[in-house]
């Protein structure tokens, strides 16, 4: 193992270290007295008002979803434009070949679902029914 990598090493085994020591002192010096006051849901000091089980439309997730595999897609490709300064001439068109693949890849992915519907926060078959009605009208 090269020595470059021991400084990395000692550094993961010191926070591994003090995250037991400091999760296990939490748990041992820790009071155990649960009283319903305790254990009372709340959110900033707010008692809640309605259940918590409450559903959220799947857009919501969806949006979410998208934007993280969008946001990492896009991570990907920061390194390549910041590595092709340093490359030869010859290795360039190669590696912006593959940016260029990865990227329509990735317009291809968002045409796609654009072309689904994914990022319409209408219900589609409410949204055809009023298209129908007023084509009519």
């Amino acid at each position: 193992m090269p020595a470059e990598y021991v400084p990395i090493l000692i550094l993961f085994g010191l926070a591994a270290v003090i995250t037991a020591v400091m999760v296990g002192g939490s748990w041992l010096l820790g009071p155990r007295r649960p009283t319903p006051a305790k254990t009372a849901p709340y959110e900033c000091g707010i008692t809640p008002v309605g259940s918590a089980r409450e559903r959220f439309p799947v857009h919501f997730y969806l949006t979410a979803m998208l934007f993280i595999i969008f946001d990492v897609e896009i991570a990907f490709l920061y390194p390549f434009f910041v590595m092709v300064r340093d490359l030869p001439t010859e290795a360039r068109g190669f590696v912006i070949g593959v940016a260029t693949a990865f990227a329509t890849l990735l317009i291809i992915t968002f045409l796609y679902e654009l072309k689904k519907g994914a990022l319409e926060w209408e219900d589609p078959v409410e949204h055809r029914r009023l298209k129908a009605e007023l084509k009519n009208q």
